[in-house]
C-alpha cells in the first residue's frame, strides 16, 4: 500500500484498532455485568424455593426471605468486584500487581475497615443462628420495629411511627425478638363493688368460650384468673390470653369492646371516677324564667 505524507502510519492504525478492542471489551464486561446483576434475584429466589422448602418445614418464609436478601446482596458485591477487575485488566493495568498492592494497602486500612468486617460477620451470624428475619417484631438496642431488610452490612427497621431506622450489624449488641410461638395479652377489669364477684367471674368465663372461635388470632384462653386486686374504686378482676404474633393488640382490643358490651347487658356496673358538687345553703331559683328557660337569678 503506498504511503503519502499526509496519511497516518500503520502505528497510528494499530493503536485505533487496539483502543477500539478494548473500549468493545470494556463495553461487553459491563453490559454482561448488568445482566449477571439483573438475572442474579430471580435465579437466587428460584433456588431457594427450590431447596429450602418452607412448606415442608426445612425453612420459613421469614428465613427464605432473609436468606436470599442476604444472598442478592452478597453476589451483587461479587459482580460489582470482578467486572471491576475485569475493566481495569482491559486498560492494560496488571490486576496481579494490582491485587498484591491492595493486599498491602489492606494492612495499612485495616483498622479502618475493622467495623466493615465485624458488620458482614455479624450479619451472616444474625442469618444462621436465625435470631430474627425479614417482617419481625424486635427490638434492637433502643429501636423496635418490624425488620424489613438484613444486609450484609446494616439491617433497616421501621418503626410504627413510620420511620426506618437504618442499624449497622456490628452495632447490633441485643435483640428482643417478639415472635415468639405466641403473644399474651393481660389486662385487667373493674367492676363495682357492690357487684357478685362470683356472677361477675362465671358471665365473663361463660363468655370467653364463644370469644375462642369467634375472635381470630386466639391460641389459648382468654381465661379469667379471677379478683386480682380490691383498687380504692374497683374490684379489679385479671384476664389472660396467648394470641399470634403481632395480633396482640388487636385481640385486646376486641376483648374489653367484648367485655363492656357483656357487662352492659347484664348490668354490672364498671365504676369510673366522677364527681358529685354540693353547694351548701342553696336555695331552689325563685325568678320566673324567660323565653330561654333560665332564671334571671337564684339566691344561695
Amino acid at each position: 500500500m503506498p504511503q503519502f505524507p499526509w496519511m497516518p502510519s500503520d502505528k497510528f492504525w494499530d493503536a485505533v484498532f487496539a483502543l477500539g478492542k478494548g473500549a468493545f471489551s470494556i463495553i461487553i464486561t459491563v453490559v454482561a455485568a448488568l445482566i449477571l446483576l439483573r438475572l442474579s434475584g430471580p435465579v437466587i429466589d428460584r433456588a431457594i424455593a427450590r431447596t429450602a422448602r418452607p412448606e415442608k418445614g426445612y425453612f420459613d418464609d421469614r428465613r427464605v426471605k432473609t436468606l436470599a436478601l442476604l444472598l442478592k446482596s452478597a453476589i451483587r458485591y461479587a459482580i460489582y468486584f470482578f467486572a471491576g477487575m475485569a475493566v481495569i485488566s482491559k486498560l492494560g493495568v496488571d490486576t496481579a500487581s494490582l491485587l498484591a498492592g491492595a493486599g498491602l494497602a489492606g494492612l495499612a486500612i485495616g483498622f479502618g475497615a475493622q467495623s466493615l468486617v465485624k458488620d458482614v460477620i455479624n450479619g451472616f451470624f444474625i442469618l444462621f443462628e436465625d435470631q430474627f428475619g425479614v417482617g419481625d417484631y424486635v427490638g434492637i438496642n433502643d429501636v423496635s420495629g418490624i425488620v424489613e431488610d438484613i444486609g450484609l452490612r446494616v439491617t433497616r427497621i421501621r418503626d410504627f411511627g413510620g420511620q426506618l431506622h437504618i442499624v449497622p450489624n456490628s452495632q447490633i449488641s441485643r435483640v428482643t425478638n417478639y415472635m415468639g410461638s405466641s403473644m399474651r395479652v393481660l389486662f385487667e377489669v373493674g367492676v363495682a363493688y357492690d357487684s357478685d364477684v362470683d356472677h361477675v367471674l362465671e358471665v365473663l368465663a361463660r363468655d370467653f368460650e364463644k370469644a375462642r372461635t369467634e375472635i381470630p388470632g386466639i391460641v389459648e384462653g382468654p381465661t379469667v384468673l379471677g379478683v386480682s386486686d380490691l383498687a380504692e374504686s374497683a374490684i379489679k378482676i385479671m384476664v389472660i390470653a396467648r394470641t399470634q404474633p403481632m395480633e396482640q393488640w388487636r385481640v385486646e382490643r376486641e376483648l374489653k369492646k367484648r367485655i363492656k358490651q357483656l357487662l352492659d347487658r347484664e348490668g354490672i356496673i364498671i365504676p369510673y371516677p366522677h364527681m358529685n358538687v354540693i353547694i351548701e345553703g342553696a336555695i331552689a331559683p325563685q325568678a320566673a324564667p324567660h323565653g330561654n328557660g333560665r332564671p334571671d337569678s337564684c339566691e344561695v
